[in-house]
């Protein structure tokens, strides 16, 4: 009998998730992977195994020791703040991606960068794929950015980015924003998955050859993410969010991811009609200047990486005839602010204060979310219930437990230099502070009922 030959079978598709590269036979709602939803598409046909044979290589190894690392010098960009988060400034080569709500300034900040670091020997090249060049240029009118050696092009197509690459040969490239430059290679609209990742790749690997820095715009989520795919965040060198209310001056970059520096530094921006400016000394923008003390006010000192910034936390009582009495935060969490109410209510012994409407809120803007701001938050609520002002010239810093223990938290000493070169001179602390700069008073508190003899006697009110 003759043998019989097996039917060449079809070649089965497989699906791949576009977040990690999972690769299963079947499609599934979920990846088996990272979890993700809505991520699993299909690429083609089951290819066969292959194996890569050893080729050339392009630079032979050598020890670590022997490697110039002159090549990842940074390089100022002419804006302090931004260089104290990069670390220094820019690395030739390095990717740098800028992620932020819409109108925070983006752009504005990107294209002052633009014009600051162009000069003869570094041309910076501009590329815009969400406004005209025309418009570009009127922003640069009104914030002063213009240079010779800055160009601009209003591109949407990744084949003609890497053309004015050739062409003006930059030292820095600033993309705004990623999401909208597409390969003509790759199918799916701007701003996809693919996309993202065909553009960022092609735009790092051109950075890396050419020496040249590189700055990428990145839109963000209502979550506040990353949009995009996630490799776009391992891809690139360093990730920087750029905070912001938009009904306030300041703005914030923080470091999220950098291979060249610390991630624990905050770059201040002031944000105004004539562009944006750094901060040295933003924590004028968190102080009420006033002759005498307010009741329901109290001063702190945070620290947004390493940087101290001295805030003021306000606090407002009102009588409530309503069974449920309001409460109203702004700069503050919700969830903290509730504790340092019952702790003043069951450990303080101010009973009177979880029948009133109970608002609080920072000044300027800023957003108070580290524990060490509870001994304030505690203070001016305790002054405002009690409608006795708080000391002048007093700053509080401490972690409250639900025992009503004060406890210790990080860089005590940081936080009361930054008060005495201010002009404070009086601090309520946790125990055992350390150092003490000359000239200021340091009270020790082991828990909130000595936090709350500093303020004088009067009783609640009814």
């Amino acid at each position: 009998m003759a043998a019989r030959t097996r039917p060449a079978s079809k070649d089965r598709p497989s699906y791949r998730c576009t977040e990690c590269g999972w690769t299963t036979v079947k499609w599934l709602g979920r990846c088996g992977e990272c979890q993700a939803w809505g991520t699993i598409e299909e690429y083609g046909g089951a290819s066969p195994v292959r194996t890569t044979a050893a080729g050339r290589v392009t630079t032979p190894a050598k020890p670590i020791g022997q490697v110039d690392g002159r090549q990842a010098t940074a390089r100022g960009t002419g804006v302090p703040e931004l260089d104290r988060v990069l670390g220094g400034g820019l690395v030739p080569g390095a990717v740098v991606l800028l992620a932020g709500e819409p109108g925070v300034g983006k752009s504005t900040l990107l294209l002052d960068v633009a014009a600051k670091a162009a000069g003869p020997q570094a041309r910076t090249l501009y590329v815009t794929g969400e406004e005209s060049a025309s418009q570009v240029r009127l922003r640069a009118d009104r914030i002063g950015a213009l240079s010779d050696d800055l160009y601009l092009a209003a591109e949407t197509d990744l084949s003609a980015v890497l053309a004015h690459l050739d062409d003006v040969k930059p030292s820095l490239l600033v993309l705004d924003s990623v999401q909208t430059i597409a390969s003509p290679e790759i199918d799916g609209a701007p701003g996809g998955m693919a996309q993202v990742r065909e553009v960022a790749g092609a735009l790092i690997r051109a950075s890396k050859e050419r020496g040249m820095s590189t700055l990428l715009v990145g839109h963000v989520t209502k979550d506040g993410a990353i949009a995009g795919p996630r490799l776009l965040e391992h891809l690139v060198d360093v990730v920087l969010s750029f905070e912001g209310d938009r009904h306030a001056r300041l703005r914030l970059i923080r470091g999220i991811k950098n291979r060249y520096g610390a991630t624990d530094e905050v770059g201040c921006f002031e944000l105004h009609d004539e562009g944006i400016t750094g901060l040295t000394d933003p924590s004028g923008l968190f102080l009420t200047r006033r002759d005498e003390p307010v009741p329901g006010t109290c001063l702190t000192v945070t620290l947004e990486g390493k940087r101290p910034l001295v805030a003021e936390v306000q606090a407002l009582t009102v009588d409530t005839q309503i069974p449920s009495p309001r409460r109203t935060t702004s700069g503050l969490e919700t969830s903290r602010v509730s504790m340092m109410l019952a702790v003043l209510e069951q450990r303080g012994r101010i009973r009177s204060i979880g029948k009133q409407d109970i608002y609080t809120a920072t000044v300027g803007g800023v957003k108070l979310g580290e524990p060490a701001a509870d001994l304030a938050v505690a203070l001016a609520l305790a002054s405002a219930a009690i409608d006795t002002p708080l000391p002048k010239n007093l700053v509080a810093v401490g972690e409250v437990g639900l025992a009503g223990e004060v406890r210790r938290v990080t860089g005590v000493q940081r936080r009361l230099a930054e008060a005495a070169r201010l002009g404070f001179t009086h601090a309520l602390v946790p125990p055992d502070p350390g150092r003490i700069p000359a000239g200021m008073k340091v009270t020790e508190v082991t828990d909130i009922g000595d936090a709350l003899r500093v303020l004088p006697k009067r009783a609640p009110r009814p």
